[in-house]
């Protein structure tokens, strides 16, 4: 047991694509900053056992990035150790923030030469459908195409265009939105409650298909130039599956707030865990994109099993 106390940066997903069903993709991981500033990453595959005691309340500024090309950027630590004020940063660092400027990049706002760089490489558009059912549409550079679909727990997903940059990426992502209804963010919280009863895989993939379909026939009428319509499917990650495809599983009942947590992860979807608890057979889902921001010691620890009624049929 370490008394090191580490800031949560989030899950992420690194490393190649999955390639065929049933490949794994990816390297999925906890992403843990020291006081002293590096980084330590804890793997989220299947069989790991994660055990972890939330230390300090509230969420702490994760710092900034700097972004100097397509392949690099810097993280800089928050120099006040501020609380966060606007989800994980405080003001200061959302201010400073590379990132936050590609928002506007498509509609002619101010963004620095290295952020420009990243810009400036192709980029797709996706139609994203979660486990139960929401869908969106988003973008990824090309050298995230897939990470970037893992990072947001897709159950399936379709790529409908190839941009030549991320302004036109952006542009054509606003005009999918607005002329075809498809919203740009599913919160978290929606995505970790439909996994506790996933639609089925076949259901999914025919609601997916649908919004594909409207949205490449929406782009073959559009006067943007600057893109190709694509008609490719995404590969999830095997590791997904176990959380996937139906079965009876409850939400973690544990807030991420506080306290002792611990449990063998069978499973990952974006940043939800399939979590085994000591003592009981029950399935858990755990959102741990709770943990961002916050501070936490690892351990040997142990959830507390709570009282749970399976649903007899």
């Amino acid at each position: 047991m370490t008394d090191t106390r580490y800031l949560v940066h989030g899950v992420f997903w690194d490393g190649a694509p999955a390639t065929e069903a049933g490949h794994d993709g990816g390297s999925p991981v906890l992403r843990l900053q020291s006081p002293a500033g590096d980084f330590r990453e804890v793997s989220l595959r299947r069989g790991i056992r994660l055990g972890f005691d939330v230390t300090s309340p509230g969420r702490s500024c994760l710092g900034h990035h700097k972004v100097h090309s397509a392949t690099s950027r810097t993280h800089v630590l928050c120099s006040a150790g501020a609380p966060a004020a606007k989800g994980k940063q405080c003001e200061r660092c959302f201010v400073a923030d590379h990132s936050r400027l590609i928002h506007d990049f498509h509609r002619g706002g101010y963004v620095p030469d290295g952020l420009r760089t990243y810009l400036m490489q192709e980029h797709w558009l996706y139609v994203a459908t979660f486990a139960g059912g929401a869908s969106k549409v988003g973008t990824a550079s090309d050298l995230r195409k897939w990470n970037r679909l893992a990072e947001q727990g897709a159950v399936v997903a379709s790529y409908v265009a190839r941009a030549q940059d991320g302004r036109v990426v952006r542009i054509l992502e606003d005009m999918v939105t607005r002329e075809a209804g498809l919203v740009q963010q599913v919160r978290s919280a929606a995505k970790a409650g439909a996994l506790t009863g996933p639609r089925p895989a076949a259901e999914l993939g025919d609601i997916n298909a649908r919004h594909a379909a409207r949205v490449r026939s929406l782009l073959d009428r559009t006067a943007v130039d600057g893109f190709e319509v694509a008609d490719e499917r995404w590969v999830p990650p095997a590791q997904a599956a176990a959380l996937c495809r139906p079965a009876l599983r409850h939400a973690y009942p544990h807030a991420l707030d506080g306290g002792h947590h611990g449990f063998t992860i069978a499973g990952l979807s974006g940043a939800n865990a399939l979590a085994l608890l000591d003592g009981t057979d029950s399935e858990f889902v755990v959102n741990l994109g709770r943990l961002a921001a916050r501070t936490l010691v690892l351990g040997e620890f142990s959830s507390a099993v709570p009282a749970v009624q399976e649903s007899l049929f």
